[in-house]
């Protein structure tokens, strides 16, 4: 199947891209958190744009629906996120607000893992790899608060 060749690589360029793209803004974020972060930060959040549309041509490709469930999850997270720090200018971060805090923890990680698990449906290569960058990011992000 041609067809879900293109998915498949589709899919594991966009999760690679997402995470490293996170992973740059957790950089900038550690260093730069007030020219960069409060001008620029949401950014992140627009990133379910791509995120939307590589689910739904995983969607329409009637690829398995694991690899769909990332993009769509990127969305709710984007959208949540968005709200709390622009919206509600919640400073939850720094005083520890549990209703906003579970819900934007779980959509995060759930965005990522179901750019991590399906990976290795396609290759345990590109699983192990996404893990080493997965865990490198989340070294990035906590430190960087």
């Amino acid at each position: 199947m041609a067809g879900s060749k293109d998915l498949y690589r589709t899919f594991t360029v966009w999760a690679f891209a997402y995470l490293l793209l996170l992973m740059f803004h957790f950089s900038v974020r550690k260093v730069l958190f007030e020219s960069y972060t409060l001008n620029y930060g949401f950014w992140v959040y627009m990133l379910c744009i791509p995120a939307t549309i590589v689910s739904l041509l995983m969607l329409r490709g009637k690829m398995p629906w694991s690899f769909s469930v990332g993009g769509l999850l990127c969305l709710a997270f984007s959208i949540f996120g968005y709200y709390a720090d622009y919206v509600l200018a919640v400073p939850w971060r720094s005083s520890i607000d549990l209703p906003i805090l579970i819900p934007y923890v779980a959509l995060y990680l759930g965005t990522l893992m179901f750019y991590w698990f399906p990976l290795g449906l396609i290759s345990r290569k590109l699983w192990y790899a996404y893990a080493v960058l997965f865990l490198l990011s989340t070294i990035l992000n906590i430190t960087s608060h």
